[in-house]
């Protein structure tokens, strides 16, 4: 077969291939694009019964800012849920309730004295 003739026959199979693999890139693509979006739903959905759960948010050196409120939550059981990362003991404490803060010394943690928490209570920990 002359140069010509070859190139006459390879033409279309190239415009295929071509075409092909844009359908490839463009559905790929769109499967992208589909699983971010629920990725993205699934966040909200996540964040929407966080905002729901009751809860307690303790500020400092914490690894896990938001701890889920229970009935009978005290102080220390909140630090400890929000795993304090600090080696060294807390200066002061500080518990805000509806816009009321209350500052506290870190002994009194120490002694065993039980300080009950509600929801929604802001924990602020300062090392």
């Amino acid at each position: 077969m002359n140069r010509q003739r070859k190139l006459f026959f390879l033409a279309p199979v190239l415009v295929l291939v071509a075409l092909a693999g844009g359908c490839v890139t463009q559905s790929r693509e769109r499967a992208q694009e589909q699983a971010a979006y629920l990725a993205g739903q699934n966040a909200e959905l996540r964040q929407q019964q966080l905002d729901q759960t009751p809860s307690v948010t303790v500020i400092g050196p914490v690894q896990n800012e938001r701890v889920p409120w229970v009935e009978g939550l005290t102080l220390a059981q909140a630090i400890a849920t929000a795993d304090y990362l600090d080696s060294r003991t807390p200066k002061k404490i500080t518990i805000t309730r509806n816009g009321d803060s209350a500052s506290l010394e870190p002994d009194v943690l120490l002694k065993g004295v039980a300080i009950p928490l509600e929801p929604g209570d802001v924990v602020e920990i300062q090392p």
